[in-house]
C-alpha cells in the first residue's frame, strides 16, 4: 500500500519515543514533522536519528522569521540535513523568503501563513488589516512569488489559496482531525483530513489523533495510523 499524504507531528520530548513513533508509523506516513522544541532539544543529531530509521521525508518546522541575512544563515546551517520542507513565516517578506530559498535550494522552503491557533479576533488584534482568509491568501502569494515551494495554511483557506497560487505549490494543512477525535487541543480553524485533501491540500499534518494511541503500544499506534491513512489513499 502506498503511503498516505500524512505529515505526522512528532511532538515528544523523548528521542527514543520519537524514534519508536516513526518505526511504528512509517509504513503509512509520508513525512515526519520535527518542530522547534525537538530541534532545540536534540539538534542535528536528533534529525539524523529520525532519518536513520525511515525512508519517509522530513518536515523541519522551525518557522524562521528574522532579517534576510540571519534566515539565510539558519537555512544554510540545516541544508545538510536535507529536509524536504523547511518552514519560514511568510510575514517575513519577500527578501527574507528569497534568502532562505537561495540558501537551501534542494529544500522546499515553506511559507507559513496564519497560524491555525488564531481566531479572527486574534488576527485583527495582531494588526492584520484583512480577515484570516484574505491575510492567508496574501501571505501565500508573497511566499510563492518569492520562490517558496510550499505553503502552510488552515484547511479553511485551501481553496482560495489554491486559486491564487495555482497548482504547482504544495499546500500543507495542520488543523485537521478525524471527525471522531475530540477537539481538546489548540487548533481553532479545523477540518477532517479527507475534506482537506478533497479541498486541494497535498498533505495534512496530524499529531495527537495518531500519537495518543502510543499509550496502548506500538501495534495500536500502527493500526491507528493505518486506519487514518486508508481514508486518504
Amino acid at each position: 500500500m502506498p503511503k498516505a499524504p500524512i505529515i505526522l507531528a512528532v511532538d515528544t520530548p523523548d528521542l527514543e519515543t520519537a524514534i519508536e513513533w516513526v518505526k511504528a508509523t512509517h509504513d503509512h506516513v509520508s513525512v515526519f514533522k520535527l518542530g522547534l522544541e525537538f530541534f532545540l532539544t536534540f539538534g542535528s543529531d536528533g534529525v539524523k536519528a529520525i532519518k536513520g530509521v525511515t525512508d519517509s521525508d522530513i518536515f523541519l518546522d522551525l518557522k524562521l522569521h528574522d532579517i534576510p541575512h540571519t534566515v539565510s544563515g539558519a537555512a544554510k546551517s540545516v541544508a545538510q540535513l536535507a529536509p524536504r520542507f523547511l518552514t519560514v513565516h511568510a510575514s517575513g517578506g519577500t527578501a527574507m523568503i528569497k534568502a532562505a530559498v537561495n540558501a537551501s535550494p534542494s529544500t522546499h522552503i515553506t511559507g507559513v501563513t496564519i497560524l491555525t491557533s488564531l481566531s479572527e479576533n486574534d488576527v485583527s488584534a495582531i494588526g492584520f488589516k484583512e480577515n484570516a482568509l484574505n491575510s492567508a491568501v496574501g501571505l501565500a502569494t508573497i511566499a510563492v512569488h518569492a520562490g517558496a515551494g510550499a505553503i502552510v495554511c488552515s484547511p479553511l483557506e485551501i481553496t482560495a489559496i489554491r486559486e491564487s497560487v495555482g497548482s504547482a505549490p504544495i499546500i500543507i494543512t495542520p488543523g485537521v482531525r478525524p471527525a471522531e477525535f475530540a477537539a481538546d487541543d489548540d487548533q481553532i480553524r479545523t477540518m477532517t483530513p479527507k475534506a482537506a485533501i478533497e479541498a486541494g491540500a497535498n498533505f495534512v499534518v496530524i499529531g495527537r489523533p495518531i500519537t495518543q494511541s502510543w499509550s496502548l503500544g506500538s501495534a495500536a499506534m500502527r493500526e491507528r495510523a493505518g486506519v487514518i491513512a486508508s481514508e486518504l489513499i
